[in-house]
This record gives C-alpha cells, sequence and structure tokens, in this order.
C-alpha cells in the first residue's frame, strides 16, 4: 500500500476531503501503536490501520463526524467489554479534516475589503475578492493567492455560481450601495454558510430586518447575519476595522476547528 504521505499529497491534488486520524498516544496492552495511521474519505472509504475491530470503526464515525463538522477531534477510548476486548489498554487518537480550507468571499473591494484581503494572507483562509467597478482591481497591488473576480453593477447576484456554499463558506458583504447589498444578502441567506457578515450599523441591521421579513418573506430576519461585523477592540480607520474583522473570522474559525 502506498505511505500515507504519499496518499495525503493524491488527495491533496485532487483537493478531496479526507480525514488523517493519528494514534498519539497507547497505554497498557492495545492493538496498536503509537503513530499508527488511517486515512478515511467522505465515503467511509479508508487506507490504513489503527488496530481493527469496534475502535477502528468508532474511529471511522468519528472521521465522518470530523468532515462533517470541518474540525479536529480527540478521542480516548479504553478497550474494555464495549469493544469486545478484554486488555484493558487505553488509546488516544487525534483526526484532523484535511483539503477543507475555510473560504472567504468579500463582495465589495472598497478601503475596507481589501485590507482584509491583504491581513489573510498566510491564514488558513482562501480569499475572493469581488468587485463590479471597470478595472477596479488595476488599483491594488494584490498578493497572487488573492482570487479576484470582475462583476457588473446588475449582476453581483450571478457570482452565486462560483460561491462554494456550505460549513467551510464565509461571506462578507461590503460593497458601496446598500441595495447590492441587501441582494447579495437575501442570495446567501438562502444557501449554507458558516459565517454571513454586514458592514454597516445597528440602523441598518434593522432597516434590513424589516425588509426580508415584509419584502422576501424570510422568516428569520437578520437573525444569522452577524451586522455591525468585527470585533470590538477600538479604532475606526479601514485597517483597524480590517484588523477587527480578521480577528472575528479567525476567532469563528479556530473555535470551531478544535474540540476543545
Amino acid at each position: 500500500m502506498k505511505h500515507w504521505i504519499e496518499l495525503l499529497s493524491e488527495f491533496k491534488a485532487k483537493q478531496e476531503p479526507v480525514a488523517l486520524i493519528t494514534v498519539s498516544k497507547c497505554l497498557g496492552s492495545t492493538p496498536c501503536r503509537v503513530g499508527s495511521r488511517m486515512l478515511v474519505t467522505k465515503d467511509k472509504e479508508f487506507y490504513g490501520t489503527i488496530g481493527g475491530g469496534k475502535l477502528e470503526f468508532k474511529a471511522i464515525d468519528e472521521a465522518i463526524r470530523a468532515l462533517k463538522e470541518n474540525r479536529i477531534i480527540e478521542s480516548t477510548y479504553t478497550l474494555g467489554p464495549e469493544f469486545e476486548q478484554c486488555c484493558g489498554g487505553k488509546v488516544e487518537f487525534i483526526i484532523e479534516p484535511m483539503n477543507q480550507s475555510p473560504e472567504l468571499y468579500i463582495f465589495g473591494a472598497g478601503h475596507i475589503g481589501v485590507e482584509i484581503a491583504k491581513l489573510l494572507v498566510g491564514t488558513p483562509f482562501e480569499v475572493h475578492l469581488i468587485d463590479s467597478r471597470d478595472d477596479w482591481f488595476s488599483n491594488f497591488r494584490l498578493d497572487e493567492s488573492i482570487k479576484t473576480h470582475q462583476a457588473t453593477e446588475t449582476d453581483f447576484k450571478t457570482f452565486s455560481d462560483i460561491v462554494k456554499w456550505g460549513n467551510r463558506c464565509y461571506i462578507l458583504v461590503l460593497t458601496h450601495n446598500h441595495a447590492i447589498d441587501f441582494d447579495i444578502i437575501a442570495m446567501a441567506l438562502q444557501n449554507e454558510t458558516k459565517f454571513l457578515g454586514l458592514i454597516g450599523s445597528k440602523t441598518k441591521k434593522v432597516r434590513f430586518n424589516n425588509m426580508l421579513i415584509k419584502d422576501m418573506n424570510m422568516e428569520d430576519g437578520m437573525k444569522n447575519v452577524v451586522c455591525p461585523i468585527g470585533l470590538n477592540i477600538g479604532g475606526h480607520t479601514p485597517k483597524e476595522i480590517a484588523i477587527s474583522v480578521v480577528a472575528q473570522l479567525l476567532q469563528v474559525y479556530y473555535k470551531n476547528s478544535v474540540n476543545l
């Protein structure tokens, strides 16, 4: 069988999500040893072993959960009657979801949007920067890791096609036009996201909330939208606001990526 590092490289090249199970501690008599590893796909295909039996079946189920929730899971099991084993040893393992980096879509490449994109370079986030103004991106020198998308004033919503909705999807809405902001928020609320944020005041949030309920028949309104965005750390310049927003995004990501 191929080495697990080689297999991980192949899954990464295909951008196929996979969970890596690593035995981190063995106490007493156990069917595995520290460093034993398995890879598990979303379809429950697996490569390698951590000792077989019910412990392995349990690990596979935990791996599927780690992939669904996109977070690291640490587990400890005593090998007794529950696992139809009498060795009485204890096994600890860690499960890491791979190829499931968070993806951020920033609608609006104004001063704050651009600063947010720049600050996220070197973090786990894959950043998409979207704007409708002609030749707008020629005004900036952006890191090559930041993906830019040119829209028009009337087709922002068509970018629903480029957004990978789901539990890895983070959306920030900060365009130069409140009407466009509302359309994007309404679109995003009809899809799955991990984080949906809107720049603006509490007054803007109330106004959008009423519009969503009355005009769009969306009973929850702005319940699932973070507005205003950013942690309350002070500062009012574009860079300072961007720092507060990036801190918030990282807080959400890391809070959900580890089983504390």
